[in-house]
């Protein structure tokens, strides 16, 4: 193929870069060049892409259309590679934190994080009229001790309420597993407790959801496939898990999500769609897809999720809840599926700020000495309650980026961003970012290609018609990338990781829109087949990369909807390790919108009688 050979751009070095934002650096938006398909269709291009020449040649001008060769492959880099996120150690000058033992149990670091929090929120519900509002943790610990409702009745509702959402008329579809037996039992264990005055933290009795990409018996672990469990046996917790169960949490079963996580739309074939409680005719987001969905519906006030690619933010800001995706190598990662190992992390999915803010606390510490690829400094937890004597934040803004979205959430996030340094007196930066689109594709070679590896020895035993026919086609495409595209994408990485310190000397984080568009509708020749949207992935996609390709800690906030009603997050994207300074700007963020929450059309009441 040496006469379709792509010449590759030449970058410049980069003492040679300009960060102000007044760079003539060119913005290159997503030039994604492949059409929808679904039903049949994509099942032809799944065959075709399986057969060898013809598939190969189609791969090749795939790769090439969609800018991989020239922006990525055949590029002329000079940095070496940089194979795992390498979030620099920092002496940061966090504001009203409070520093914690990493060595602590997980409940006193939960105990921990509830004194951070302001003290109305700790005592008692706030009773003005704010409209409608999620039940958050602190409100079901309050009533589970004063006696106005159990555990076991809050089970007893959620399993209710779970076989009502898989009606034929909602076909919700959050769960892979949820056991009610499983679920009994351990919620009778908590009403047990709280009668004996015994309780182990707030924890004890919140219901938590868990994305089928984490262990967590007595469920296999699918990830969201129709067979990776009969290769891969679940025989103990993922980490978190268990240090959840340490505080009492109440893990009530496995999520829905996009199948194997390569997909943004959460559709999949095998075990149905997870639909937006927002409006069930539109997409949850993916591949943490029921994750977000039951957090938004109130069936738990938390969930766990997994992100790659903005798997945790992505469904959150479409869902309209919280988002939360910790430092590389601040949250264990040991049984979770190696699905690919320098991208994925531990998220939070929540209603709130405090209640993400509770379960990272709890699920956060220590590293287990298989991980230590790199030692976490200090653990510190943000004061909440001070948050508007923060001071000098400064927010940095590529404005090209930053509008490169639909114009309700250009809109949205502007209007979101000038409110918040109105109030709180903080300052917006203007930046150049160079080279998104590259990182972009960059990460893209980077999961496709860890992902083929990760599962190749099951793929090699397994029967295709197991697989969606959308992952079949991903799959085709992540076998294609080379070992020179896995390297070239690693130099891409160092790369980006200097740009980011560079922006990161102007500005305490980075503020963006959480993605390109809102939730779009499902239709029906995708349900069983999955389907293949690549122009609204990579607008879904566009402001998530640099949390995973980097290791950076990110969290997005709903504030507020667009013409249609559908949620709207706004994300902001910190230093290395500075988990404590973006839940105070996110908390801060919070306060402005929580007059707009808006109730979810498919919603569930666990405290009141329905």
């Amino acid at each position: 193929m040496g006469m379709w050979k792509v010449k590759g751009v030449a970058y410049k070095p980069l003492v040679d870069a300009d960060f102000d934002g007044r760079s003539d650096q060119i913005y290159i938006s997503p030039n994604v060049k492949a059409p929808r398909m679904a039903g049949v269709l994509v099942k032809i291009f799944a065959w075709v892409l399986e057969l060898r020449p013809l598939g190969k040649l189609l791969l090749y001008f795939l790769k090439r259309n969609n800018l991989i060769n020239k922006l990525v492959t055949e590029a002329r880099l000079e940095e070496p590679p940089m194979y795992t996120p390498q979030p620099i150690h920092q002496d940061l000058e966090e504001q009203d934190v409070e520093s914690t033992d990493p060595d602590s149990s997980p409940s006193e670091r939960v105990k921990e994080a509830v004194n951070c929090l302001p003290w109305s929120t700790r005592n008692e519900r706030d009773e003005q009229k704010l409209g409608f509002r999620h039940w958050t943790i602190l409100d079901y610990s309050r009533a589970y001790s004063s006696g106005d409702i159990t555990p076991t009745t809050v089970v007893e509702r959620f399993i209710a309420s779970v076989e009502e959402s898989n009606r034929s008329d909602l076909r919700m579809s959050f769960f892979i597993n949820c056991d009610a037996i499983d679920v009994l039992k351990q919620a009778k264990e908590s009403t047990l407790r709280y009668k004996k005055g015994e309780q182990i933290s707030v924890l004890d009795g919140i219901l938590v959801a868990v994305k089928d990409e984490i262990d967590c018996l007595p469920y296999p672990t699918t990830g969201g496939t129709k067979w990776l469990h009969k290769f891969r046996q679940c025989t103990r917790d993922a980490c978190c898990v268990e240090r959840l169960r340490q505080c009492g949490a109440i893990l009530v079963g496995k999520t829905n999500m996009h199948e194997l996580g390569a997909g943004t739309s959460g559709i999949n074939p095998h075990y149905g769609t997870t639909r937006n409680p927002y409006n069930r005719d539109r997409i949850s987001g993916g591949s943490s897809s029921g994750s977000a969905a039951v957090v938004a519906a109130g069936l738990c006030p938390v969930a766990l999720g997994v992100d790659g690619g903005g798997s945790v933010r992505m469904p959150a800001a479409l869902c309209g809840v919280v988002g939360f995706k910790p430092t590389f190598g601040r949250i264990p990662h040991s049984g979770v599926l190696p699905l690919n190992w320098t991208m994925g992390m531990v998220g939070v999915l929540s209603a709130t700020i405090e209640d993400a803010f509770i379960v990272y606390a709890a699920i956060s510490g220590q590293l287990p000495s298989e991980e230590l690829i790199t030692s976490p400094p200090k653990l510190s937890f943000p004061k909440l309650g001070s948050t508007m004597g923060i001071t000098d934040i400064r927010l940095a803004k590529y404005g090209e980026w930053f509008n490169d979205c639909s114009s309700d959430i250009r809109l949205r996030c502007s209007e979101a961003l000038l409110r918040l340094c109105q109030n709180y007196n903080w300052k917006t930066v203007e930046v150049t970012i160079p080279d998104i689109e590259a990182m972009r594709l960059a990460h893209y070679l980077t999961i496709g290609t860890e992902c083929s590896a990760s599962l190749s020895s099951y793929l090699e035993r397994l029967d295709y018609s197991e697989l969606g026919w959308d992952v079949r086609v991903a799959l085709s495409i992540y076998g294609a990338f080379s070992g020179k595209d896995y390297i070239m994408a690693q130099k891409m990485r160092n790369r980006q990781n200097h740009i980011h310190q560079k922006v990161f000397e102007k500005a305490d984080v980075i503020v963006v829109p959480t993605t390109g568009v809102t939730a779009y509708p499902i239709l029906a020749d995708a349900l069983q087949t999955g389907e293949l949207e690549y122009v609204k992935g990579a607008a879904l996609v566009r402001y998530q990369i640099a949390g995973n390709f980097l290791g950076l800690p990110a969290v997005t906030v709903p504030v507020g909807h667009d013409r249609d009603g559908l949620p709207i997050g706004i994300q902001f994207i910190g230093k290395p390790w500075s988990e404590a300074t973006l839940l105070h700007i996110a908390y801060a963020m919070q306060a402005l919108y929580v007059q707009e929450c808006r109730k979810p059309e498919v919603y569930y009441d666990l405290i009141n009688e329905n």
